[in-house]
């Protein structure tokens, strides 16, 4: 009769000593939000750089492309080191003066053109690079998040199959249980164990991960209740594509390549240099005047081959930004499926899933203990309970991912006046 009391009591501490297991503190710390970890990775984001140094010299290029040809200093001495009376320097010419190449076709304001095509580009860029990095932040974030969840769910089993044990050898000792029973579950409690250690290093990459993202270690406890949380998704909405910053980035490339046609046409048109100098006659001491016109003569490159190939390239960006519009509408209306299945399956597995695989082990448990169920029963229905745990995380999960994927999709364009700025 002792022997049966303490096989009960052994086996109604499994869900106290499972709930002891799910307290277990992960990490200490003030708790991490995702809204934290995006304003610290973007603080230390050499993405971010990178974009920042690129409108940098986008703003340097613009300034550059307005600046005129400067003019040249000409210097030249004739008649010199001859025969005769040009021996050595009695009959030398010595000429000095300037020479201001004049721009024609209109090649300041098509460089000019290129230049703020390429800055506005920059600008963009450097869009795409905050959205990229909000995406992989928020990835990282969730898991993070997921691998802490799936500890914490890898504890409870440990801790359920360990009591589980314990309660098969008192079972067995008081001769209400083959020994087989004992060894059925000293396999469980190891298998359990092991999954801990596989969750533990899990976690650990995944804060690893986050680390290096953010600048700093990530050693807080993360937002769970932001993790839990599924918003309601209703029918799916058509979304313009227009002011995305994909499609913003291919009509960005095909301005920059209309550009470059424009320029490529006004380098046909020769350029007129200018000189006025003052000519030194050694042998009388006399100044003269010289006036000078210097004109290009395209015989062997006549720029036609130039604009044939800025032509192409704009043709080509052109077909890239249709395509651009095309997926990047594909892209959304996939993303926004995905998010309504997600939501879906997060919100019934967190909900009558869960609460039914609960309520299973808990009518098992209490079974067991009375002796009407036996221990492949308790052992099923904590198993279903332990995986309907890992789907509800699962389904969190893709739930969060695909949410990002399609903010990042939807992320708005800089405006006009930001982009020309």
């Amino acid at each position: 009769m002792q022997r049966l009391i303490a096989a009960l009591l052994a086996v109604a501490s499994c869900a106290s000593i499972a709930q002891a297991q799910s307290s277990e503190p992960i990490s200490t710390g003030p708790t991490l939000t995702l809204d934290q970890a995006l304003a610290l990775a973007g603080a230390t984001a050499p993405a971010l750089d990178a974009a920042t140094a690129g409108v940098r010299a986008a703003e340097a290029g613009r300034t550059v492309a307005g600046y005129r040809p400067n003019p040249s200093i000409v210097a030249e001495t004739e008649n010199v080191a001859g025969s005769g009376q040009y021996r050595g320097v009695r009959s030398a010419e010595t000429t000095a003066g300037l020479a201001f190449p004049i721009e024609l076709g209109g090649k300041r304001s098509a460089r000019i053109a290129v230049a703020d095509a390429i800055g506005s580009r920059a600008r963009i860029g450097s869009a795409l690079a905050e959205a990229d990095l909000r995406l992989a932040v928020t990835q990282l974030y969730i898991e993070a998040t997921a691998a802490d969840r799936r500890l914490v769910t890898a504890r409870e089993q440990a801790g359920i199959a360990r009591e589980a044990l314990r309660a098969a050898g008192v079972r067995v000792q008081a001769g209400r249980a083959s020994p087989l029973e004992q060894q059925r579950a000293d396999v469980l409690r190891i298998n359990a164990e092991t999954a801990v250690e596989r969750a533990q290093r899990l976690a650990e990459v995944a804060r690893d991960n986050l680390t290096r993202r953010i600048g700093q270690p990530a050693t807080g406890a993360l937002d769970m209740a932001w993790y839990d949380r599924v918003e309601g998704f209703g029918p799916a909405q058509p979304i313009a594509t227009a002011g995305t910053l994909a499609l913003a980035a291919a009509r960005a490339d095909a301005t920059t390549a209309e550009a470059q046609v424009r320029l490529a046409r006004s380098q046909r048109v020769p350029d007129v240099t200018l000189s006025a100098s003052a000519r030194r006659l050694e042998a009388t001491n006399d100044v003269a005047a010289v006036f000078g016109v210097s004109i290009p003569f395209p015989v062997f490159n006549n720029g036609k081959a130039a604009v044939a190939q800025a032509r192409a390239q704009s043709d080509q960006a052109q077909a890239l930004r249709r395509v651009a519009e095309l997926n990047t509408a594909q892209d959304i209306a996939r993303a926004q499926v995905e998010v309504a299945n997600a939501a879906t399956s997060a919100r019934n597995a967190s909900g009558p899933a869960l609460a039914s695989a609960t309520e299973a082990a808990r009518i098992a448990r209490i079974g067991y203990r009375e002796g009407k169920f036996g221990q492949l029963d308790l052992l099923d229905a904590e198993r279903t309970l332990s995986e309907t745990r890992t789907a509800v995380i699962d389904a969190l999960a893709t739930y969060h991912d695909a949410k990002a994927r399609l903010q990042r999709l939807v992320a708005a364009a800089p405006s006009s006046e930001e982009t020309n700025q």
